[in-house]
C-alpha cells in the first residue's frame, strides 16, 4: 500500500530556498498535478489507520489540507471543517496563531463546537507549529480531539500528543526518500 504516494514522493523535483531543501510534490503543493489515484490512496491509508468512533468533524488547515480533507470526508460522510487564513467574525469564532520553522500566520477556526469529536489532518509535518497551535485553538472550544494524522512526516516534530504519519520523509539536495510508512 501506499505505492503512488512513495512513487511520487521519491521522483519530485527539489529546489533550494536558503539552506533548506524543499520538495515540490502534489499533496503539499499543489502543483505539478494531483491524481485522483493518489488522493484515493491517501484516504483509504487514513481510514484504516484513524480512530473515527463517535468523531463529527474532520479538520483541516487551508489550502494544502483542503483537498486531502474533500476527498477524506466523502469516503467517510464526515462533515468537514475549513481553518480558514482570514477572519468571518462569526461567534465562536478563535483565532490560532501559528508559527512554523519558515512563515508565521493567523488563521481562524469556525463550526467546531463544545462536545465535538473531531480528527485533523494535514498534508505535512515539519516542525510541528501549525498543528500545536490548531490543537490549543480546539481545545479552547471545548471540543475533543480523537485523532491525529498527516500525509509526511518531516523532521522531528512533537506536537504535544500521539500524531499518525502516513509516510516519514528525508530530503537531501537531490532526492526525497522514504524512509517508513505506517502500513
Amino acid at each position: 500500500m501506499l505505492e503512488h504516494l512513495i512513487h511520487s514522493l521519491e521522483t519530485s523535483p527539489i529546489m533550494k530556498r536558503g539552506e533548506y531543501n524543499y520538495f515540490i510534490h502534489p499533496i503539499t503543493d499543489g502543483v505539478p498535478l494531483l491524481e485522483p489515484a493518489l488522493l484515493r490512496e491517501i484516504g483509504c491509508a487514513m481510514v484504516r489507520i484513524l480512530d473515527l468512533e463517535n468523531v463529527d468533524k474532520i479538520v483541516v488547515c487551508e489550502a494544502m489540507g483542503i483537498h486531502i480533507g474533500v476527498a477524506f470526508s466523502m469516503m467517510t460522510d464526515i462533515p468537514l471543517v475549513v481553518v480558514r487564513k482570514r477572519p468571518y467574525g462569526l461567534p465562536g469564532e478563535v483565532a490560532v496563531h501559528q508559527a512554523t520553522g519558515y512563515s508565521k500566520g493567523e488563521l481562524y477556526l469556525n463550526g467546531v463546537d463544545a462536545g465535538d469529536r473531531v480528527v485533523i489532518i494535514d498534508d505535512v509535518c515539519s516542525t510541528g507549529g501549525t498543528l500545536r497551535a490548531l490543537i490549543n485553538a480546539i481545545e479552547r472550544t471545548g471540543a475533543e480531539i480523537a485523532d491525529i494524522c498527516v500525509v509526511i512526516g518531516r523532521g522531528d516534530e512533537d506536537i504535544g500528543r500521539p500524531l499518525k504519519t502516513l509516510v516519514r520523509i528525508e530530503v537531501s539536495e537531490t532526492q526525497v526518500r522514504v524512509v517508513d510508512t505506517c502500513l
